[in-house]
């Protein structure tokens, strides 16, 4: 098999990926209103009051246990990454879908 007939499906799968097309996924099917009710429902339970003082409380006992050497700082400052991308999540996205078009 020559070089260029391997290469072919390659290619044609990179013309697929990055041709402009419409996004399927994007649309609400027909019947899918319980589901995007339900992820509006975590949606705001994740990123509500009670997750926020959830998330507050954690940071500040993370960071006592960092202080007084009873988790490394690695653990702890995974835990401080994860909070910010949580509660960053709407504007990480909306930064890369700015950039990408």
């Amino acid at each position: 098999m020559t070089p260029s007939r391997r290469l072919a499906p390659v290619a044609a799968g990179l013309a697929t990926l990055t041709s402009s097309a419409p996004a399927w996924a994007q649309a609400n099917p027909a019947g899918s209103s319980p589901i995007i009710n339900a992820l509006s429902w975590v949606q705001g339970t994740l990123l509500g009051n009670v997750a926020t003082a959830v998330a507050v409380i954690a940071v500040a006992m993370v960071g006592m246990m960092m202080l007084t050497g009873r988790i490394n700082w690695r653990l702890g400052a995974t835990v401080v990454l994860g909070c910010f991308i949580l509660f960053g999540a709407t504007t990480i996205v909306a930064g890369i879908q700015q950039a990408a078009g």
